[in-house]
C-alpha cells in the first residue's frame, strides 16, 4: 500500500509540475519575444507584470543585449511605479555590471531623475516648509548623477536636460543653505550662520543666493565681534551688489527679524 501511495504522490507532483509549465505563458518564448511582451505590458501601465517578465527574461536568458536592456527597463518601471529605492538600486546595478554599455548614460540620467523627482518636496520648498526640517540628500545625489553624466558623456542626448536640472539644483541647494543660515542667525547662533553662508560662497559662487550669504556673514561676524571678517564681507557685498537691499543705506529693516 505504501508503495502505491508513493507512486501516486510522484505522479501527482509530476502532473502539477507539468501544469505549472503549461501555465507559464512565456514558456518557449525567445528573449526578443519576452522583451517585447514585457514592453507591451509596461506601455499598457501593467508595471508589476512588466517587471516580473523582465526579471524572468534576465533569469532565463542572462546573456545578451535583451537581458542587459531588461535591467534598464526594470529600473525605469520601478521609477514609474513610484518605488525610487528599487529604481536606484537597479540603476546602480546596471552601472556596476555594464560600465561601458552604450546605454549607461541613460542609467546615470535615470538615477539623477529618480532623486530629482523623489525630493520634489524639496524642490518647492521655499514658501512651504522650514528647510531645517528637510534633508537635501536626494537633491545632492541627483546633482552628482547628472554631473557624472555630463562629465562622462557630454554629447549624450540626455546631457542637455541634465545640465538644466543641475542649474536648478544648484540654486535650490544654495537657497536651502541660506534658509538654514538665516535660521541660525535668528536663534542666536552667528558662528553656525556664518559657516553656512560661507559654504554658499564656496559651493555655489554663481547662485543668486550669494548676495544674502554675504549679508548674513556681515551680520554674523558683527555679532561675533570679528570686525576684520565683517568688514571684508561688507566690502565684497558693496562691490558686487551696490544696490543690495541688505546694505545699511538701502535696507529699512533687518531681513532676519
Amino acid at each position: 500500500m505504501k508503495r502505491i501511495v508513493t507512486v501516486i504522490s510522484f505522479a501527482l507532483l509530476a502532473g502539477c509540475s507539468a501544469m505549472s509549465d503549461l501555465s507559464d505563458e512565456t514558456k518557449g518564448m525567445s528573449a526578443e519575444e519576452m522583451y517585447l511582451e514585457a514592453k507591451n505590458e509596461m506601455e499598457g501601465g501593467n508595471l508589476t507584470r512588466a517587471i516580473q517578465m523582465f526579471e524572468k527574461l534576465e533569469a532565463r536568458y542572462p546573456y545578451g543585449r535583451y537581458a542587459q536592456q531588461a535591467q534598464l527597463e526594470i529600473a525605469y518601471a520601478h521609477y514609474k511605479d513610484g518605488d525610487p529605492a528599487l529604481a536606484l538600486a537597479a540603476c546602480d546595478r546596471f552601472i556596476k555590471m555594464h560600465p561601458t554599455h552604450e546605454n549607461v548614460d541613460y542609467a546615470y540620467y535615470l538615477k539623477g531623475l529618480v532623486n530629482f523627482i523623489d525630493d520634489a518636496g524639496f524642490m518647492s520648498f521655499i514658501s512651504q516648509q522650514d528647510m531645517t526640517e528637510r534633508d537635501p540628500r536626494s537633491a545632492r545625489e541627483s546633482y552628482e548623477a547628472f554631473n557624472e553624466l555630463v562629465f562622462r558623456f557630454p554629447k549624450s542626448k540626455y546631457s542637455e536636460d541634465a545640465r538644466k536640472r543641475m542649474s536648478y539644483l544648484v540654486n535650490a541647494l544654495a537657497a536651502n543653505d541660506i534658509h538654514v543660515a538665516r535660521y541660525y542667525l535668528k536663534r542666536g547662533a552667528p558662528l553656525a550662520a556664518a559657516n553656512r553662508a560661507q559654504g554658499v560662497l564656496s559651493g555655489y559662487p554663481r547662485s543668486p543666493e550669494v548676495e544674502e550669504a554675504l549679508a548674513i556673514m556681515v551680520q554674523a561676524y558683527d555679532q561675533l565681534n570679528m570686525t576684520v571678517l565683517r568688514d571684508d564681507a561688507r566690502k565684497v557685498l558693496e562691490k558686487n551688489f551696490p544696490q543690495s537691499q541688505y546694505l545699511p543705506e538701502n535696507r529699512k529693516q533687518h531681513w532676519w527679524n
